[in-house]
C-alpha cells in the first residue's frame, strides 16, 4: 500500500492503535453496511444505495457517505449534470476493507441467534 492510501495514525507507538483506528472507521452503525453493499454491488447511485441499506434515512446516509468520503473510503462521482446523478464507489482503501467486513458478517452469522423474518422487520 502506498503512503497516499494510508490513513494518518493519531496514536502512533501504541499497540492498540491499529485496532482503534480501524474500529473508528467501521464502528459507526451504518458504515460497514454501506461498505458491504458497495462491495457486493459495485458503484451505486444515492437512491439505489438507500434501497440496498434498508432502514437508513436519507439524512443519515448522506452524512455517512460524507464521512466515508472524507476518510477516503468512498468516492463520489458526478455521472450526469442534468439531472444531477451521483454515483458512489469504494476507493482502493475502501475495497481493502473487504476481509474485515466479511469477517464481521461471518462472525455475526456464527454467533447471533437466528431471527425470524417477521421479527427482523420490526427491529
Amino acid at each position: 500500500m502506498s503512503e497516499t492510501e494510508q490513513l494518518p495514525a493519531w496514536c502512533p507507538g501504541d499497540g492498540w492503535c491499529s485496532i482503534t483506528a480501524t474500529t473508528a472507521l467501521v464502528g459507526k452503525k451504518w458504515h460497514p453496511v454501506i461498505i458491504h453493499r458497495l462491495l457486493a454491488n459495485g458503484p451505486l447511485g444515492f437512491n439505489d444505495l438507500q434501497e440496498e441499506v434498508d432502514g437508513i434515512s436519507s439524512k443519515v446516509l448522506s452524512e455517512s457517505l460524507d464521512d466515508l468520503e472524507e476518510k477516503r473510503v468512498v468516492s463520489r462521482t458526478i455521472v450526469s449534470e442534468k439531472p444531477v446523478r451521483v454515483e458512489y464507489s469504494l476507493t482502493d482503501l475502501g475495497a481493502s476493507l473487504e476481509p474485515v467486513i466479511f469477517a464481521l458478517a461471518d462472525w455475526g452469522e456464527q454467533h447471533l441467534e437466528p431471527v425470524e423474518e417477521e421479527a427482523a422487520s420490526v427491529v
